[in-house]
């Protein structure tokens, strides 16, 4: 049985916003730190840092109540540069309101800051 670690992360945020936690903790992958990397830079989570417990990690979390909603997209979806509105339609709320997480070949990003780039991706989840 496989466990897909990105989904994983968007229910355990999802969960502990919807009973204010303050924080949280997840298994620690580059994976999940560059898509945190991502949250915290458009202001859906505050810090976090990593801690060695000797069986590959983890990351503590600090939540700022600012997640309404956040999921992982299945299956992950090739989207080209120009295709982004299509998505954000499908998937977030209204114009301007959270962000799809996008793995390009520049690393792991928004749509926004792809849409600026002029680059496609697959998608990973979204945020509002």
């Amino acid at each position: 049985m496989t466990f897909d670690w990105v989904s994983g992360l968007f229910t355990t945020i999802q969960n502990n916003e919807m009973v204010r936690n303050r924080e949280c903790i997840y298994k620690a992958s580059k994976l999940i730190g560059e898509i945190l990397k991502v949250l915290q830079r458009h202001g859906y989570i505050g810090a976090f840092e990593y801690i060695e417990d000797g069986r590959g990690g983890k990351f503590r979390i600090q939540l700022l109540g600012r997640v309404n909603r956040s999921a992982p997209i299945r299956p992950r979806f090739n989207v080209k540069k120009d295709e982004f509105e299509r998505w954000e339609k499908l998937y977030l709320p209204g114009r301007n309101i959270g962000i799809l997480i996008v793995t390009t070949p520049r690393g792991v990003m928004s749509h926004i800051e792809a849409k600026e780039q002029g680059i496609g991706g697959k998608l990973l989840g979204y945020v509002y």
